[in-house]
């Protein structure tokens, strides 16, 4: 059976299910979490790969790709207003903890949750015709070339993003075990049986 857990994935999974569950209490990602996990994936994967990797794992400036390509979508996304900035720096401990491939799958993952939640936020709050009213608008002014008014109002559904980012990052591990060799033949044994 292939080796899946490695050290940082399982610090990943400790400090994903922090981030989800104060996200979901307070709506905050506290800095103590994130920058906790940026410091622990940076010093991690420089003592196990030093400082460009040894092939077994990343090293720092695998690491440091992971941080960058974590933080600077996400970082567009809040200063545009999107998100906060929580959600920023905890998809940057990913990609410190995880490295910039795995990284960019959850970043993929992750808009998709969020997309899924946000539908299930406006179907469940009954506010579905709305908000795509809303956002219709806001795309016709963008296309228009007309200084667009900001789509979102009071009753705007929030997603917690903490919780998109930990189902992205659950997808790109799910992922990464199946391109893992040997877990397809695991798969195929336990799928005939």
């Amino acid at each position: 059976m292939p080796q899946l857990l490695t050290w940082w994935l399982i610090v990943l999974a400790a400090v994903l299910l922090v981030a989800v569950v104060t996200d979901l209490r307070s709506g905050k990602i506290y800095n103590w979490l994130t920058y906790s996990a940026m410091v622990v994936g940076l010093a991690g994967h420089t003592f196990m790969g030093g400082l460009s990797g040894d092939g077994r794992d990343i090293g720092l400036t695998g690491a440091l790709a992971g941080l960058a390509v974590g933080i600077v979508p996400l970082l567009l996304a809040a200063l545009a207003g999107g998100i906060n900035g929580g959600d920023v720096k905890l998809m940057g401990a990913v990609g410190a903890l995880a490295g910039w491939q795995f990284v960019a799958s959850a970043l993929v993952y992750s808009v998709l949750a969020a997309a899924v939640l946000a539908v299930a936020v406006m179907l469940r709050r009954r506010v579905f015709r709305r908000t795509f009213q809303r956002v219709g608008l806001f795309l016709w002014q963008v296309l228009s070339l007309h200084r667009p008014n900001d789509p979102a109002s009071a009753d705007s559904p929030k997603v917690p993003f903490g919780l998109a980012i930990c189902l992205g990052a659950a997808g790109a591990m799910v992922e990464r075990l199946l391109q893992a060799p040997g877990w397809s033949d695991v798969l195929r044994k336990f799928l005939k049986a």
